[in-house]
């Protein structure tokens, strides 16, 4: 009987459930049970949210230089549609302006035509009253002529709608567009 009882005695500590079995084996994970979880939080709350708020304002100030920009262009491109409308200021202004809905009149628009070679498009501006025959005296030979170009810058002050320690409040944003006028 002693060999029975010492095989009974050996299966008494054994569990007896699968269910039982899991429990003894996670017994060990007690004391750090939910630590992970609250390190996760703690992580998300410095590192997470900072990220996510960065992310949005920057994509807000790449939204808004990007609607600048087109606001350039429309007023360039209205100007460059023949020397009557390159000389029209305030319809220029008004077409960048009406580009970019989301900062109306704060939004300013400076056009400028200037004349160049069209061999050194990039080299001497030619500007203010006697641009034109200063650029025609100044191209010389055969396929060396004047052109006239229509400048706009528009700029606008961005205000952000996050502000973040560390950052600016507002930021100045500002476009070029140029386009040759046609004649």
């Amino acid at each position: 009987m002693s060999a029975s009882r010492s095989g009974a005695a050996s299966r008494s500590w054994a569990p007896k459930s699968a269910f039982a079995l899991v429990l003894l084996r996670l017994s060990g994970l007690r004391c750090e049970s939910g630590s992970s979880m609250v390190e996760m939080a703690v992580i998300l709350a410095f590192l997470g949210l900072p990220m996510i708020l960065g992310t949005a304002q920057m994509g807000l100030l790449i939204y808004d230089s990007i609607e600048i920009s087109n606001a350039a262009h429309a007023g360039a491109e209205y100007g460059m549609q023949s020397l009557t409308f390159a000389s029209d200021t305030a319809n220029i202004k008004a077409a960048a302006q009406t580009e970019a809905t989301d900062f109306g009149t704060s939004l300013t628009a400076t056009p400028t035509t200037y004349y160049a070679c069209s061999a050194a498009i990039g080299g001497t501006r030619y500007t203010g009253t006697n641009a034109q025959s200063n650029a025609n005296s100044a191209c010389t030979g055969g396929s060396n002529h004047a052109l006239e170009f229509i400048q706009v810058v528009t700029s606008a002050s961005v205000t952000p709608a996050i502000h973040l320690p560390g950052l600016p409040s507002s930021y100045t944003l500002s476009a070029t567009a140029v386009m040759e006028v046609e004649q």
